[in-house]
């Protein structure tokens, strides 16, 4: 063979050699490239799972989170409801007590005028009555009249010192007292000890337990008592200051239709 023989069949065969290495390097870069594309899917759903984690544990603290919000709203709607029946309570007792409020005042437009009648009986009554403590009777009287024109005291504060006024009368009755005074007889002031039993009768002795007297509820004056009643007087106005023992004295006493 020639030179240019052996050389033409060098370079075929380096030829062949190149596009049989260059074949290879064509086949190879698919490969790599769907290795490629593999590992970026296998990391995409690498990260997709973990994004898929997140979004779960997000969505199941919402969930427990809605849980707590749904019992707290069940908790508030029981408490609203509970709130609601007391204050429906409340509106019921204050409308009660309004009821009562705009009844006390029609009550005061009716307790008024009778406790200002009251004062004016009771004022009558000590005119009438026997005329024993009648200074501090009076001025009872007069405190009272005079309260009844005043603003500072509550209603039931008056009314209750009227009942008051009413029950020391009442009391009256039945005591058995003593009380020194000054008797007028005949323009002449007489030191006396007043006797009363009770409303029953009235009496007087001078100090001096020489001269007693009887009050006459017909004549509004004082009638002698005979001597012969002095001794039980004095033994009567014992009794009462509680300076001798319980014992029966007789004396006389108005007439059953005269007395007042």
């Amino acid at each position: 063979m020639s030179k240019v023989s052996n050389r033409t069949k060098i370079a075929t065969a380096l030829v062949g050699v190149l596009a049989l290495a260059s074949s290879n390097f064509v086949v190879a870069d698919p490969l790599t490239d769907v290795q490629k594309a593999d590992s970026m899917i296998h990391a995409d759903a690498a990260a997709s799972q973990k994004n898929v984690d997140k979004y779960f544990d997000q969505a199941q603290d919402m969930l427990f989170e809605y849980g707590s919000v749904a019992d707290e709203r069940e908790s508030l709607k029981s408490y609203n409801d509970y709130v609601a029946s007391l204050v429906a309570d409340q509106q019921k007792t204050m409308d009660s007590v309004q009821g009562d409020i705009n009844g006390v005042d029609k009550l005061r437009q009716g307790v008024v005028p009778l406790m200002f009648k009251m004062v004016e009986s009771l004022e009558q009554f000590v005119q009438l009555d026997l005329p024993f403590n009648s200074e501090v009777r009076t001025n009872r009287v007069n405190e009272l009249k005079n309260l009844l024109n005043t603003a500072e005291v509550t209603l039931a504060e008056k009314y209750r010192l009227i009942l008051d006024a009413y029950s020391i009368e009442r009391e009256y009755g039945s005591a058995v007292a003593v009380n020194q005074g000054k008797l007028n007889l005949d323009g002449k002031e007489v030191l006396v000890d007043f006797f009363n039993l009770g409303r029953v009768a009235l009496y007087a002795q001078s100090l001096d337990q020489k001269t007693g007297w009887m009050y006459n509820p017909e004549s509004k004056g004082w009638d002698k008592l005979d001597d012969s009643y002095l001794r039980e007087l004095t033994k009567g106005i014992r009794i009462a200051r509680k300076q001798g023992a319980l014992d029966l004295f007789a004396l006389p006493i108005p007439a059953a239709e005269t007395a007042q």
